[in-house]
């Protein structure tokens, strides 16, 4: 029996989450033990689930991004729009060993498309242990975080990323040429995904920051 289209996915979406091997069908839980993950080469396989990340995260998440990423990670474009406010609501996860270790992170923000535009989000960073860079990690938090996303009922997401890895998700730059990013980056690294058809029809102009903001710390005197 064919599968429904989920409620408020376009084709694009629908046909891509099909594909999935978490599948739609796991769409509707916020978090997904995925089993174990393939090896890198002379590793033994380890149970990962993918869950929402916790307070009790953001440590662990700061160390494994400055590992994976470097210490330029906070001068990108991207980062413009993540500073100062809080990843879209249900919409940051973490990759989790057997013993509670963070293997990898993903979260996606919410952005509009130029002034007054229509509401996007924006997915980034991804992120994987460097140990375990090639067991699957990044694919399985990619996959949940589409799934999710369409489960919310957001349109579209956007990420500056390479083709080649993210057209495998339904990633293209075929509908963000009138799009821009606030700061230096490589116009053909701009990727999006459709998840509701024609989510991004006439969309143009520099992406914005729209998500909530983080409360100021107060310090004590």
């Amino acid at each position: 029996m064919a599968a429904q289209r989920p409620e408020g996915v376009g084709s694009t979406g629908c046909d891509l989450l099909r594909r999935l091997e978490v599948g739609a069908s796991r769409a509707v839980t916020p978090s997904v033990a995925f089993g174990d993950i393939s090896p890198s080469r002379g590793e033994s396989a380890r149970a990962i689930a993918i869950v929402a990340e916790t307070a009790a995260d953001v440590a662990a998440r700061e160390a494994l991004l400055d590992e994976a990423m470097g210490p330029k990670r906070k001068t990108k474009s991207s980062e413009k729009l993540r500073r100062g406010r809080r990843p879209s609501e249900g919409l940051a996860f973490v990759a989790r060993d057997a013993s509670g270790t963070v293997m990898g992170t993903v979260r996606l923000w919410d952005v509009t498309l130029g002034e007054g535009g229509p509401a996007a989000l924006l997915l980034g960073p991804l992120a994987v242990d460097p140990s375990l860079k090639n067991a699957g990690i990044g694919s399985a938090l990619m996959r949940h975080a589409v799934a999710e996303a369409a489960r919310l009922g957001h349109g579209a997401i956007l990420l500056v990323g390479d083709a080649p890895y993210y057209q495998r998700f339904g990633f293209s730059s075929q509908k963000t040429g009138s799009l821009a990013m606030p700061g230096p980056y490589e116009r053909h690294r701009l990727l999006a995904l459709e998840l509701v058809d024609g989510a991004l029809e006439g969309a143009r102009g520099t992406l914005k920051a729209a998500g909530r903001k983080l409360k100021a710390q107060v310090v004590a005197a």
